[in-house]
């Protein structure tokens, strides 16, 4: 359904089931999928995709050009998975050629009031954005992690899978996974154990990430011989090592 006094224009794509409330604007090269749900005063721009069953709430701005001074209006996309919750006046902005000229958020994420998603930034799935995060251009953050109302990430940054940034933290470094980071900036405080159990890691992974995360963060060690002290005893290890060993800003401390 499309109310009566919502724009769309004619080169737009809706999915079955799609709603358009009123007062809102779809624009050219926009497609979105079946049961999406945008409100009232929703403004998107492409080009830009939008997957299924999708709710965007009123005063959001989807799509936009980006804020970066370099942008010289190229046709830079965004894409949006499914099953995402866009909470009321967030504002997420399309990609610049500095970078893939794609910024991309993943499936079942919640981003609530007033978060704000740079260009070119990467989101993975199941992700929490809780009220007024923003995270600068180019960030990458992985699957699970949250951030904490009034989070604010610097640019180029990325955040590690099953992390949680505390609240009003300013985060200037990557944030391994598993990690619980706050303050001004932003310090490691332990691993996110509870959200840990809360996804079926298993009692002896938890041990493990503790065990590691002791090796990097307690022990007086160069990150150097901290990695050569971790065994590669899971997944869950390997991907905290090579976090770490990948990390283009350095790790907080």
């Amino acid at each position: 359904m499309i109310h009566e006094t919502a724009i769309v224009s004619p080169s737009a794509k809706l999915g079955k089931n799609v709603y358009v409330g009123p007062w809102s604007f779809i624009g050219d090269d926009v497609e979105i999928g079946d049961d999406t749900i945008i409100h009232s005063h929703v403004v998107v721009k492409g080009p830009t995709i939008i997957g299924a069953n999708n709710i965007i709430f009123q005063f959001s701005s989807v799509g936009e050009d980006c804020q970066d001074k370099k942008y010289n209006g190229e046709p830079t996309r965004l894409e949006i998975g499914d099953n995402n919750i866009i909470r009321e006046n967030v504002t997420i902005h399309r990609g610049t050629i500095q970078d893939q000229s794609l910024t991309k958020i993943g499936s079942n994420n919640l981003f609530m009031a007033y978060v704000h998603v740079a260009h070119d930034c990467v989101v993975g799935n199941n992700t929490i954005f809780a009220n007024n995060a923003s995270i600068a251009g180019h960030v990458h953050v992985g699957d699970w992690a949250i951030l904490g109302g009034m989070v604010g990430v610097h640019q180029f940054c990325h955040i590690g899978a099953h992390s949680f940034c505390g609240l009003n933290s300013m985060v200037v470094k990557d944030v391994p996974p598993y990690v619980l980071a706050s303050g001004q900036s932003a310090k490691p405080h332990g691993i996110n154990s509870e959200g840990l159990k809360r996804r079926g890691f298993s009692a002896e992974d938890i041990l493990a990430i503790k065990r590691a995360y002791k090796e990097v963060y307690r022990k007086g060690n160069s990150i150097d011989e901290a990695l050569a002290n971790i065994p590669d005893s899971s997944d869950a290890i390997s991907a905290f090592k090579q976090f770490i060993i990948d990390s283009p800003r350095g790790i907080v401390r």
